[in-house]
């Protein structure tokens, strides 16, 4: 059995900021990671896929974005480049290709059980992500088994579907780039659209992810919220990494010819049933983006701001006056169902008591147990928890309090 006072698990960007931070207060530690570093940028994302944050905005402690074309957005291999550079030039201890299978307490310390032996440690640090399983509706085995059901986690490329109509269910950032996508490879595409957060790319000249970075708004605090747990579950923005293309909303996935439809609520028998709350939907999504837009226009008076172009605002979502309610699987049109309905993490292989009445993993700010703690969930600590840009911040305030705790134990 190995001895170690951390074990980090997980190479993202989570588990490397937190080496980084450990290191520098001098706890021993090793990153353990199934595959390479940045593996699931590297096997679990689809060819076109882009950040949503600009190049300026991948920063790490200690490591930036340094190239020619800060306000570009980094595709799937220049962010797994960005991250092996990083594991490199902070010298991570890393073991690759080591899968954790359990962990339990013993006694005051961890046991944690891998497929290349056994480790033993005071601390253990939780940073496989929160996206290892797509979150699909029980209902989905229902489904005829003429029909394809894939996630984004298993989608590369168009290429790889069978000639037909798609149905994409979830309206959030992955939905909307997946429906234009496909929509634009020649297949028929529905859109399933529930709760979703509608943004122009740009607003005034600048990018959305400036404002929300300077507004202070990416800085929002647990503290600050009145539902945490709603704040955790808001969907991702519907925006691409593309600067020149303002919008990938509803509207314009109907002007491309994508057929939107109410939230896919369940089966009778083979008939696909949608919400008929579309309208509600939409306008709860027309209403948040202008609430932003209004708390950004203000801020840039407070602040003084004179060099911006005047405020703006954009026409609602259009929705059909009947939007389809159901849909018959078995006649055809469907050959293909993509489900970009969210994700969750997988800590089945934690043989722990720390799991809340929803199997969630119940933490404060990160710190789940005395030793444990997780990085690079929704909201952990601040709104930007899951960004590369806002993992570093999370990591220092962790590694302090698991410095200050180990003082005081061993005290």
């Amino acid at each position: 059995m190995k001895r170690i006072s951390a074990l980090i698990i997980g190479a993202g960007q989570a588990g490397l900021a937190m080496s980084h931070h450990l290191s520098a207060r001098s706890v021993p530690n090793v990153i353990l990671e199934r595959g390479e570093v940045a593996n699931s940028w590297k096997t679990e994302r689809w060819d076109s896929l882009r950040l949503l944050t600009p190049n300026w905005q991948s920063r790490l402690p200690g490591h930036a974005y340094a190239g020619d074309d800060p306000d570009g957005f980094m595709s799937v291999a220049q962010t797994a480049k960005f991250l092996d550079t990083y594991a490199a030039t902070i010298t991570a201890p890393i073991e690759t290709r080591t899968t954790v299978t359990r962990v339990r307490r013993i006694g005051d310390d961890y046991e944690v059980e891998t497929n290349r032996g056994l480790w033993s440690c005071r601390n253990i640090v939780l940073a496989s992500g929160a996206c290892n399983r797509a979150s699909i509706p029980q209902f989905s085995t229902g489904i005829p088994e003429s029909i394809d059901q894939l996630s984004p986690l298993a989608y590369r490329n168009p290429s790889q579907l069978r000639p037909g109509g798609v149905l994409v269910v979830g309206a959030s950032a992955t939905g909307v780039q997946l429906a234009a996508e496909l929509r634009a490879a020649g297949h028929d595409v529905m859109l399933a659209a529930g709760h979703h957060v509608r943004m122009p790319r740009f607003y005034r000249g600048r990018d959305i992810q400036w404002w929300m970075d300077r507004s202070g708004l990416l800085s929002t605090t647990v503290a600050e919220v009145d539902d945490l747990q709603r704040a955790r579950a808001v969907p991702s923005l519907q925006l691409v990494g593309e600067a020149s293309t303002r919008f990938l909303d509803l509207n314009t996935l109907q002007s491309a010819g994508v057929e939107i439809v109410g939230r896919f609520t369940g089966l009778r028998d083979r008939t696909a049933l949608f919400s008929g709350g579309l309208a509600n939907a939409t306008a709860l999504s027309d209403l948040k983006m202008n609430r932003a837009l209004d708390g950004f226009d203000a801020w840039a008076a407070e602040a003084g701001l004179t060099d911006l172009p005047a405020p703006e605002r954009f026409a609602p979502t259009k929705v059909a006056e009947a939007p389809r309610l159901s849909l018959d699987l078995a006649r055809g049109r469907i050959s293909t169902i993509l489900w970009a309905t969210g994700f969750r993490p997988d800590f089945d292989w934690l043989h722990l008591p720390v799991f809340d009445h929803k199997s969630r993993l119940a933490h404060e700010g990160g710190v789940v147990a005395r030793g444990l703690y997780v990085l690079g969930l929704p909201f952990l600590r601040k709104r930007n928890s899951t960004l590369i840009d806002g993992v570093g911040a999370d990591a220092a305030a962790l590694a302090d309090h698991l410095v200050s705790t180990n003082v005081r134990h061993a005290a």
